[in-house]
């Protein structure tokens, strides 16, 4: 149509024309690009095999951590608190000097009670008790370490108990870490092939490790006070084990 004719159309013919090609044009289209398209994933859930493994390695512990305290009794509890506090601060002074870090050094019990009635007589003092943990990074200094707190605490000095454990030892954490993973890949190995399936790719991974030697007995410290000579000591060997779960796909 020219266009002086459709200048000289009426407005509402103008929009009845208008709307004629817009129909037109959604008629031209092509009804596939316009129809949503349809989800062609199914939901299928992947088989899975959940296996724990376990390994083991032996070493020579390398740490030992010393719980040792001073003990102080007086007729009143300023003095026994002040004795017990001084020996202690002797004890903590000496290990400093001869290069345990501080930061190894922590307080784990500070208490000062009545003695308790005996034969309905009256408490005859206080006690006052200040006790610390010392972990000790250089076995061969040990012995030396405990001489050390049982002489600059004197006869106030209690050794309560010594621990070995394995600490910081990358090598032997690996060790373990490797049997533990290959125990369990043969474990998921074998129910795959019981179950005819193939083991696939690794979906999850989580492990327990732990440290299985026994501390020794607390060390009794004993009352008369001599010139401590360093301590035998024997680390022997400890147990570093780990526990790994492991979830494969089974394909």
């Amino acid at each position: 149509m020219p266009l002086q004719a459709w200048a000289n159309m009426p407005s509402r013919f103008l929009v009845i024309a208008a709307a004629g090609l817009a129909i037109a044009g959604i008629a031209g289209c092509d009804s596939s690009k316009l129809a949503p398209a349809a989800s062609t994933s199914a939901s299928t859930q992947t088989r899975q095999v959940t296996v724990i493994g376990s390994g083991e390695v032996q070493g020579t512990p390398n740490t030992l951590t010393v719980n040792a305290s001073t003990e102080a009794v007086a007729a009143d509890v300023t003095a026994a608190s002040n004795q017990a506090s001084s020996r202690m601060q002797a004890v903590i002074d000496a290990l400093v000097a001869k290069g345990i870090d501080r930061r190894d050094i922590s307080t784990t019990q500070v208490s000062l009670q009545q003695q308790p009635f005996i034969d309905g007589a009256p408490p005859p003092a206080y006690q006052a008790t200040n006790a610390i943990s010392v972990k000790i990074r250089r076995i061969d200094t040990a012995s030396d370490m405990l001489a050390l707190i049982q002489n600059a605490g004197g006869n106030a000095t209690r050794i309560n108990s010594v621990d070995f454990s394995i600490q910081d030892d990358p090598q032997l954490l690996k060790d373990a870490r490797a049997r533990a993973f290959n125990d369990a890949k043969d474990r998921a190995a074998q129910y795959a092939n019981l179950s005819g399936l193939t083991l696939g790719k690794v979906i999850s991974i989580s492990e327990v490790t732990s440290n299985n030697g026994p501390p020794p007995p607390p060390v009794p410290m004993p009352r008369a006070y001599a010139e401590a000579a360093p301590v035998p000591l024997e680390p022997g060997q400890q147990t570093v084990s780990f526990s790994v779960t492991v979830v494969w796909e089974l394909t």
